[in-house]
């Protein structure tokens, strides 16, 4: 059975659905998944407060605009890309996903015969040998710029110069490579040096008006439609003036916090990881934002500092799948925001955390699900909730 999508009946039919684990809902009529999507949300808040009804994508294929490949050998020792088997690290070799950008899915192709013509030997984890461990590409949804990493074993790429070529006549769009050196034992993808070997060593796209950097290790979001969507949404729901000071946690590369700097006194980003940072720092200069600033620092230590000293108007939260810490969400009720706005990956999580705000004080006043992931079985959720005491 080959990968289709079938733009009548709104399904997807994809042949490594099965083993690959990503797509819970593969076979299943979109709006059918919208409606369970639907009913999950529902249900978690059901007595908290009314639910809006999710917004869903119009044609729900393609949207992923970081596109990551496992680089491995079947039995024959032939070359492999794919991702990894649900709760395995045995390797799905994938031709075509129907969830990814098709151009990065032609590079990927252009690149297993790359490493089959220039013997670049996959990395194997049980032995710790091989040289090729991954794929990266990220693609500017608005700038359609390209940024291609490949993951390897060591700093020595043999016939890099000839190989970069041969790559670069197939496919010119791409904008910049760059290799990342990952060294280690581990199941972490990227290692922590780069190695610019052609063009910035970085993207820029443009989301809600503002342009971004994007580099490999940035967190930015893979469905760009949807984004715009969601952020456009949590702002309008912050109720943003020009008097309020306006804490962004969990900041990244600054890309919620920059979009409601055009309706703030002064916007404070919170990030702990620091080429984050230095990325959404970047970003601010590119926009010539003059009243945003980023601090390096855990979230929930930053504001049980800040709380001692100072008051927030709004606060607006999108912390990892796992949820925000105790602390943070006590230095919340400390500072006291008339306003905060928690944006969710994993409306779990989002769940157990606001039942910490509501015994403090606050009540919520408005939830949005939007469907970010189509196929996939999460769903992003925004709620808002005002002080009341």
């Amino acid at each position: 059975m080959a990968n289709v999508y079938d733009d009548k009946k709104r399904v997807i039919n994809c042949e490594s659905a099965d083993r690959c684990g990503s797509c819970a809902y593969a076979g299943m009529k979109y709006d059918n998944e919208l409606k369970v999507k639907q009913n999950y949300i529902d249900n978690l808040f059901k007595g908290v407060c009314p639910v809006d009804e999710i917004t869903g994508m119009y044609r729900p294929v393609h949207y992923r605009n970081k596109v990551h490949a496992v680089v491995g050998e079947d039995k024959k020792g032939n070359i492999i890309t794919g991702t990894y088997e649900q709760n395995s690290h045995v390797i799905v070799p994938v031709s075509e996903c129907l969830l990814e950008d098709s151009q990065c899915s032609r590079i990927i192709a252009t690149l297993r015969e790359l490493f089959k013509s220039f013997k670049y030997k996959p990395y194997n984890e049980d032995k710790g040998t091989g040289f090729m461990r991954h794929i990266l590409l990220r693609k500017g949804f608005s700038t359609k710029e390209i940024m291609l990493v490949l993951v390897t074993s060591e700093v020595a790429f043999p016939s890099k110069t000839h190989f970069l070529k041969a790559l670069k006549e197939k496919h010119p769009e791409i904008n910049t490579i760059v290799q990342n050196v990952n060294a280690y034992n581990t199941s972490m993808v990227l290692g922590p040096r780069n190695i610019v070997l052609t063009g910035k060593g970085y993207i820029e796209d443009v989301l809600c008006g503002y342009r971004f950097r994007i580099s490999p290790s940035s967190f930015y979001q893979i469905n760009h439609q949807q984004t715009e969507k969601l952020y456009k949404a949590a702002i309008s729901m912050a109720e943003i003036t020009k008097k309020d000071t306006v804490i962004d946690a969990y900041c990244g590369i600054g890309t919620i916090g920059i979009a409601a700097s055009g309706k703030a006194g002064q916007v404070i980003g919170v990030e702990l990881n620091k080429d984050a940072v230095k990325d959404a720092e970047e970003n601010a200069k590119i926009n010539n934002i003059k009243n945003i600033k980023f601090v390096n620092a855990d979230a929930g230590e930053f504001l049980v500092e800040y709380a001692a000293k100072k008051k927030a108007d709004v606060v607006i939260m999108d912390p990892p799948r796992s949820g925000s810490s105790e602390d943070f969400l006590n230095a919340i009720l400390k500072i006291k925001p008339d306003r905060v706005v928690y944006v969710s990956c994993n409306p779990d999580t989002q769940r157990r955390d606001i039942e910490v705000l509501i015994k403090g004080g606050y009540k919520v006043k408005g939830c949005k699900p939007f469907d970010m992931f189509p196929f996939t079985d999460n769903t992003e959720n925004v709620i808002a909730l005002v002080r009341q005491v």
